[in-house]
């Protein structure tokens, strides 16, 4: 997207101080701006203050930035405004309305959400300009920067919209006002903020009731599986398309190779087509034909969206699987985790032709009073299917298994892994386990 000295100003409402400058890029991130020319620098407030990085992002090649604090930055275009957060927003919206008659897709579920996102955006990719989210850019900060991170001339822009309670997901559609909807599924994920799975439900149908309605309107791709999500529907008086088991998508023949990579004949009202997906894991055939749900309802042909599905660009730390020099296979689920991403993993490793199979679990956080109850559930089911569990600084898994305090701990508890052994790595962001992977 992009901006002149005067644009700017006017979406933002605030006070140009500076010469007139083009800003093509937009970030949050004073470390980003080295890597984008005629880049805009938004410093919020967070563990620090954005201000104290202004002169970094000059000195890196940023050409403006919003401030809502004396800064002293002479020669340099400053955007003076009461909320450097409320200004990123206005920016979204501003972009947004640039992007009128471009179809935006937003995606929200209690669990995969980034994957979908991946996978719809790959298989768009085929034949359409598309635009999507970096990482898991799905909140207030990360919908309005992705906006404005988009080019002009896209065709179609694919968001995350995430959520810590009630509203948030009806203020983020204010910014992107979505044409198509997509909810993965609701499950016991952040009830520690909403309280109850009917009230995750109720948040997360916040993007649906946001769809525009009439026969030329939006579209809400559901879960047909999930009756929290199937009752959706209700909700909004845009088009229905489903997808699962009982789906208007649906997969079948479904088979898994030794790699975890699932193939199915995907089965639609557009046509049917074979799909050997570009990702691991058996609980991602969901997140796929919610993709090609999604892409069929777009008028894209079905052989386009099961090329772009073999192939997709996948966010990090997100079911990747290596091989060690010992020949020792390790299961790389380290962004994050909760009860149904936990239990979805401990089945894959449970999957993979190994003779021993671990799992270094960390924490599962944001489950409020069903914490205990949900650490003990997944220590007993990794039990049922015979995996060793290794708890990492987590002793909520409870007694009978091993608990670890430190990446070197967990290291030693591993031991020597051989051709034999096959090792799940997953916790939520606070556990940082990652440094595991990279440690092995």
């Amino acid at each position: 997207m992009r901006w002149t000295r005067d644009e700017l100003a006017r979406a933002v409402s605030g006070d140009a101080q500076g010469p007139d400058v083009v800003v093509e890029w937009v970030t949050q991130d004073s470390r980003e701006v080295a890597d984008h020319a005629s880049s805009l620098f938004v410093p919020l407030l967070a563990e620090r203050d954005g201000h104290d990085f202004i002169d970094s992002a000059f000195d890196a090649g940023a050409v403006a930035t919003f401030a809502s604090a004396d800064v002293e930055a002479p020669g340099r275009l400053v955007i003076r405004v009461d909320d450097t957060a409320v200004a990123l927003a206005a920016l979204g919206r501003d972009a947004r309305r640039r992007l009128e008659g471009v179809d935006v897709i937003a995606i929200t579920g209690s669990v995969g959400k980034t994957t979908t996102k991946d996978l719809l955006a790959a298989a768009l990719g085929t034949t359409r300009r598309t635009h999507a989210s970096e990482r898991s850019f799905n909140n207030e900060i990360g919908v309005p920067l992705t906006l404005a991170q988009a080019r002009e001339d896209s065709e179609v822009v694919v968001l995350e919209l995430g959520a810590r309670g009630l509203g948030h997901i009806a203020e983020l559609c204010a910014i992107a006002r979505p044409t198509v909807g997509i909810v993965t599924t609701v499950g016991s994920a952040h009830t520690s903020e909403f309280g109850t799975i009917e009230a995750v439900a109720e948040g997360k149908g916040e993007l649906i009731e946001a769809l525009p309605a009439g026969i030329d309107g939006g579209v809400a791709v559901l879960n047909a599986g999930v009756a929290l999500v199937a009752a959706m529907a209700a909700r909004t008086s845009a088009s229905i398309v489903t997808f699962g088991a009982a789906g208007d998508v649906r997969a079948e023949n479904i088979a898994l190779d030794d790699e975890l990579i699932p193939s199915f004949r995907v089965v639609s009202p557009w046509g049917n087509t074979e799909l050997r997906l570009g990702a691991r894991g058996l609980h991602l055939v969901d997140n796929a034909l919610a993709a090609v749900a999604a892409a069929l309802a777009l008028g894209m042909a079905i052989d386009d969206v099961a090329a772009g599905l073999a192939a997709p660009v996948l966010s990090p730390m997100r079911m990747s699987l290596s091989r060690l020099a010992s020949g020792a296979r390790v299961l790389d689920d380290t962004y994050n985790a909760n009860p149904m991403s936990v239990a979805a993993a401990l089945r894959s490793l449970a999957l993979m032709s190994a003779g021993h199979r671990v799992a270094v679990l960390g924490v599962m956080a944001e489950l409020g009073e069903e914490s205990t109850a949900e650490h003990l559930r997944m220590a007993a089911l990794a039990a049922e299917l015979g995996i060793r569990v290794v708890a990492f600084d987590a002793p909520g898994y409870g007694d009978g298994i091993e608990h670890v305090d430190t990446i070197e701990q967990a290291v030693d508890a591993l031991g020597d892994l051989t051709d034999d052994d096959a090792v799940l790595v997953k916790g939520s962001r606070i556990a940082r386990l990652e440094r595991l992977v990279a440690v092995l």
